[in-house]
């Protein structure tokens, strides 16, 4: 845990001093009006915080990914990294994030993973849980909020810190 809270102090930091992010004015609670936009994110994979530590999971999940902002409230993700369980996984997915609570937008992202092998034998499965994202000019947070389902799911919290390379 000592790993992600660093993580979350540093993405503050980063986000205050990116000024336009914080000038605006924010409501409490709003529904974010869909509107196109063309943005490209990097991002170096994630690191999670496994609920279960007895299990030794790896939380350093470490790979290559690219998330495309099509709009305001809607985005497409695709990817690779070292998942937990030691193993090479891929996936792919949308975002779909409608409200925002101050700067941070909250939502779903669904879509399919692999290489997870108590889940489908490594093979693609289909993905759905809570997402939260923070941006900045050029740097930003995904948040992701993934529930343990029996054996086959490891139940995180995941952070994946991310770079905008095209508006």
């Amino acid at each position: 845990m000592n790993f992600f809270c660093r993580a979350l102090k540093i993405i503050i930091i980063f986000l205050l001093l990116d000024r336009t992010t914080f000038a605006q004015s924010y409501e409490p609670f709003n529904l974010i009006e869909p509107a196109s936009k063309s943005e490209l994110w990097l991002n170096p994979g994630m690191y999670s915080y496994h609920y279960d530590k007895s299990q030794n999971f790896n939380d350093h999940n470490f790979g290559f990914g690219g998330e495309y902002k099509f709009s305001t409230i809607a985005s497409l993700t695709v990817g690779e990294f070292r998942n937990s369980d030691n193993a090479h996984s891929k996936y792919v997915g949308i975002y779909w994030e409608p409200i925002a609570i101050g700067p941070v937008n909250f939502g779903l992202v669904g879509g399919g993973f692999n290489g997870y092998p108590a889940t489908n034998n490594g093979g693609w499965f289909p993905a759905l849980f809570p997402a939260a994202t923070i941006e900045g000019d050029w740097i930003g947070a995904n948040i992701f909020f993934i529930p343990t389902v029996g054996d086959k799911v490891h139940g995180a919290i995941s952070l994946q810190l991310k770079i905008k390379v095209m508006d």
